[in-house]
Formats: structure tokens, C-alpha cells, sequence
């Protein structure tokens, strides 16, 4: 029976597996000295998209100032912060590279892309309504352009990286968010939330069934962060600088307990597998409560447009922009600053160190 040694050094942050021998190609390919992860790949939503957007008729782009204003060069590169993302910090974590690009970005090499590379859209959840809605790439799509990657990286080298090979996935925010408590799409088909959920959580195991059965082994799956603290969520219950909106945050708390379960479950039944679920929404939840203890002094309103509803294409130069996005836990109505990812990075690193 093939066994698999993984050893999950740093979540978020980093992750170090040492794969089984689970096919000959991959084992072939593993001959050769290699690091403990050769790649990474990321597939859902914007807090994974580094640009994927930017071609796409689509008002979820941020290839545009303010975005990427605390970016090395200030660029804007399609990623929905002020500078850079969690994956950002994972694959320069794992001494593999510096970014993260994005797949469709312009330029992109077979080899670099064969060290990892994103596919997440912003915009884009487990719901294909939730795309399709937004004109960006679906979840499925996604692993689409994962398999022709590995096609034309070929074979047997396609087998050993994707055996090797870092995953991780956020997705399900923009479901939750706009189709059931922004704009209620989904009530009719879905009469509750936790209804609406488990549909979510059932794409969701499909989907990562399909990248098992591309030969992914390694997954990093986040959970829900508390929706009901997003500055938007609490622009549009006029909460200002008050508290979150408890009801949609204890949904986000009942979907995450059962991901949790669905992910225990499913690595009991796919061998060599490594399901590893990433708690955000506890590290968030601190942040609000104890900014200080972040550096933060604002964590209800985005740093572009200042309280105003603002994102995507809805966030420009010309909208109110704060001095110090470092000092705010949101860059804009949605989407963490710099500042936010890196403090969550250094809380899942403590917390997720393997007991020795």
C-alpha cells in the first residue's frame, strides 16, 4: 500500500510533503534531485488570483492604481491588495520563487509555469452561477487549463510535478456572500443557507476528486473567513464601525465545520492523500477584535474609498485613499491589505507547526 510522509512545516506559509511512489512516471521523475515541493498551483477566488482577470471583459479586474500600490515597482498586476498575496509568500516560503504568476498572465513560460503558477479568478466561487454572473473563469474551467498545463509540460515530468506538487484552493466567500445574502439568488433553489452550503461543499469534493485524479496529493483547502465582517457586509447593514453581522458569520462557522468533515472524510478514502483544511476565520476574527495587536487602526472600512462600497473596477485613484494601507485590515470593501496576509501568515505558522 502506498504510503505518504507529509510533514505540514508551515500552513499558508509553507508546506513541505515528501509524496509516495504512487506511479512509475512519478517515481521516475522523482529520481532526479528535486525540492520537497517542486510547484504550487492555486485555484478559486481574487485572494488567490494574482492576475488571471486582467484579459477578461469583467468588472472584477484590479489591474489599475490604487491596486498594487505597495507592489515592488507599485505595479498593478491584477491582484486584488495593495501588494501581495498569501500564495506570494508560500512559494517564496518554499525557496521556489519569488510570485506566483498568474497562468494567463502575458509571457508566461512552460518552464516557470512548471514551478507553479495560479489559475484562480477573482470573482469566481463553486457555484458556476457565481462566475458566470461575474464574466470570469469558472472552478472547472480552472482544472481545465491545470490539465493542458500538464499536457504541455508532457509526460513523465507532468506526473512527477503533479504528484509532488503544493494545491491550494479558496473558494466558496463569493457564493455565500452574493447569492445568498447580497443578491438572494440561491433562496428559491436553496431555502437555507446551510442548504445552499452543503451543495457548495459537495462541488467543492468534485472538484478536488478531479485534481486527485490528475495526480494532485497535496491540498491546502481554506474555510470561510467571517462574511459578516467584510466592510461591505457591513456598509449594507449600516453598522459603520460597530460590530459584524453575527448570523451570516455563524453560517460561515457552520460551513467551515462541515468542510472540515467532508476533507477528514475524503482523505480516509483517497489513498496517499493529504486534505489539510486552513482555519482563516480564526486568525481574522483576532484581527477584528485586537487590531492593535497587528499594527491595525481600522479594520471596518477599506483603504480605497474609505468607507465607501468600493472594489474591482468600483475602486479607483479618484475614490478616497488612506495614507497607510498597512494600518487597515482591508484594502478595499472586500479584499485584505498586504498587511493582513502577512499577519495571517505569521499566525497559521504557530499554529499549524507539526507537534514534534
Amino acid at each position: 500500500m502506498a504510503r505518504i510522509m507529509a510533514a505540514i512545516a508551515i500552513l499558508l506559509a509553507a508546506f513541505f510533503v515528501l509524496a509516495p511512489d504512487l506511479a512509475t512516471a512519478a517515481a521516475a521523475a522523482a529520481a532526479a534531485p528535486q525540492s520537497a515541493v517542486p510547484a504550487v498551483f492555486a485555484f478559486g477566488d481574487s485572494t488567490l488570483d494574482p492576475g488571471n482577470n486582467n484579459g477578461l471583459a469583467t468588472l472584477v479586474r484590479a489591474d489599475h492604481a490604487p491596486y498594487g500600490r505597495g507592489f515592488p515597482g507599485g505595479a498593478a498586476t491584477g491582484r486584488f491588495s495593495d501588494g501581495k498575496l498569501i500564495t506570494d509568500y508560500i512559494v517564496e516560503s518554499l525557496g521556489i520563487k519569488d510570485l506566483l504568476p498568474a497562468y494567463r498572465g502575458s509571457g508566461l513560460t512552460v518552464a516557470e509555469a512548471s514551478t507553479g503558477v495560479s489559475f484562480a479568478s477573482g470573482g469566481s466561487g463553486l457555484d458556476d452561477l457565481t462566475a458566470q454572473t461575474a464574466m470570469v473563469s469558472t472552478f472547472g474551467s480552472q482544472i481545465t487549463d491545470f490539465q493542458a498545463l500538464l499536457g504541455r509540460i508532457g509526460m513523465p515530468k507532468a506526473a512527477g510535478i503533479a504528484n509532488r506538487s503544493l494545491y491550494v484552493v479558496s473558494a466558496g466567500t463569493n457564493d455565500v456572500t452574493m447569492n445568498y445574502f447580497v443578491l438572494p439568488v440561491r433562496t428559491i433553489s436553496f431555502p437555507t443557507v446551510d442548504q445552499y452550503s452543503a451543495y457548495l461543499i459537495g462541488r467543492l469534493q468534485g472538484y478536488i476528486q478531479s485534481l486527485y485524479k490528475l495526480g494532485a496529493r497535496n491540498f491546502m483547502v481554506s474555510g470561510l473567513p467571517p462574511v459578516g465582517c467584510l466592510p461591505i457586509t457591513k456598509s449594507l447593514h449600516s453598522l459603520g464601525s460597530g460590530g459584524c453581522v453575527a448570523d451570516q458569520n455563524a453560517a460561515a462557522e457552520r460551513y467551515n465545520a462541515a468542510l472540515r468533515q467532508m476533507l477528514t472524510r475524503l482523505e480516509a478514502a483517497s489513498p496517499g492523500a493529504a486534505l489539510a483544511y486552513v482555519d482563516v476565520y480564526t486568525p481574522l476574527m483576532d484581527m477584528v477584535a485586537q487590531p492593535q495587536k497587528y499594527g491595525f487602526t481600522e479594520t471596518s472600512r477599506g483603504c480605497c474609498g474609505n468607507g465607501l462600497p468600493a472594489m474591482g473596477a468600483l475602486c479607483t485613484s479618484a475614490l478616497p485613499q488612506c495614507r497607510s494601507p498597512a494600518q487597515f485590515m482591508f484594502f478595499d470593501s472586500v479584499h485584505p491589505t498586504q498587511a493582513t496576509y502577512k499577519a495571517l501568515a505569521d499566525h497559521i505558522v504557530q499554529s499549524q507547526k507539526p507537534k514534534t
